[in-house]
């Protein structure tokens, strides 16, 4: 389905575009300043299509790849999203949502140590787990699916309301001789192949 803002937009940038009018003719930098930040929010839940492959565990965010690391026996690749990357996040492949589960924690920067323990939100699938982390500036995950959903490769799954980082914990059967990707390496969301077993 094409659409251009993620779901909730402009419950943030509608205010501050509406403050930016009046403001315009009283304090003109304040109001300047307003409508720059709502466009600014606009940019940043924007959601674009994209052209999604026919095989391979894609990525589930745009941004860099900051985490690659075994743990128990599963591979686990984490994406970074900076501030300009689309935060529309998006199935690896096509499966059934068997839960969704909310974790409260902290809210340290997404590509720190410390993210480990910050506020995430994992989907389960049968085989594999996405896990939506909010960031330093992160406040609200808000997710598009729910237990018992089916979802297509590269469908929108959720998105993190100014952050931050997502990660794919795969198959057991999914090594890193199938892994695509590396740290440092750019992705796009829905349609960079990051694992073909």
């Amino acid at each position: 389905m094409s659409r251009w803002f993620a779901p909730g937009t402009w419950w943030y940038a509608l205010p501050l575009l509406l403050m930016a009018g009046p403001f315009m003719w009283v304090v003109p930098s304040v109001g300047a300043g307003f409508a720059i930040a709502g466009f600014a929010v606009l940019y940043f839940h924007r959601d674009p299509d994209r052209e999604t492959p026919a095989a391979g565990y894609v990525s589930p965010a745009d941004g860099t790849v900051s985490v690659v690391r075994e743990e128990d026996g599963r591979l686990r690749v984490g994406v970074f999203m900076n501030v300009y990357h689309v935060h529309v996040n998006r199935a690896p492949t096509a499966d059934a949502v068997q839960e969704t589960t909310h974790v409260p924690g902290a809210h340290r920067p997404a590509f720190s140590k410390e993210s480990d323990r910050n506020e995430r939100l994992h989907v389960d699938f049968p085989d594999y787990r996405v896990t939506l982390i909010a960031g330093a500036f992160a406040r609200r995950i808000h997710p598009y699916v729910e237990a018992g959903d089916t979802v297509e490769r590269g469908e929108r799954i959720g998105h993190i309301s100014f952050g931050s980082r997502v990660d794919v914990l795969f198959p057991p059967s999914v090594t890193r001789e199938d892994l695509l990707v590396e740290r440092g390496d750019s992705v796009r969301a829905g349609e960079t192949v990051l694992a073909d077993p």
